[in-house]
């Protein structure tokens, strides 16, 4: 049987130098955000089944309608798409803008444990912003770099 290369090996030498470099570049703010993102799902997540006492939160009314119906139908485009599910979390499909309508309206288990709702408001919606050249693969300006350096910092901060 012959040997088969990584997808990485054939073809991305093919691909533009600046491309490349520019890729290379924005995988540190990708990495970074990519983590952020996945500790604030989890932070939310485990915040509200503690309170609720119940991991089906979800279905409940800590997640106002309206999310609970983007998202349905979120997932069912990607259903629709034929595509290897993201994931089988409903809460996986919100946006930051989905997570501070989740939390604001979940305040009486939030407010102990940030400083400001604003605040976790501003941030958030810091975060929906900067993700669109993240997640559409756009170089980050130098002031958006800074950006998000200093919204990671501000999330963290939230919960000092």
């Amino acid at each position: 049987m012959p040997k088969v290369q990584p997808v990485e090996q054939t073809y991305y030498p093919q691909f533009d130098a600046v491309v490349r470099a520019e890729a290379a570049e924005m995988s540190q703010h990708y990495e970074a955000f990519y983590c952020l993102e996945k500790t604030i799902r989890s932070f939310v997540a485990a915040t509200i089944e503690e309170a609720a006492k119940s991991p089906s939160w979800w279905q409940s009314a800590r997640v106002p309608p309206a999310v609970q119906s983007e998202v349905k139908n979120r997932i069912q485009k990607e259903l629709d798409s034929a595509m290897t599910p993201r994931s089988s979390i409903e809460l996986d499909y919100t946006t930051f803008g989905e997570l501070a309508v989740i939390i604001t309206a979940n305040w009486e288990i939030f407010g102990g444990l940030f400083s400001s709702r604003k605040a976790v408001e501003r941030v958030l919606a810091n975060l929906n912003s900067l993700r669109g050249p993240i997640a559409h693969c756009s170089p980050l300006a130098e002031d958006e770099v800074v950006r998000l350096r200093l919204t990671v910092r501000d999330w963290f901060r939230l919960m000092e």
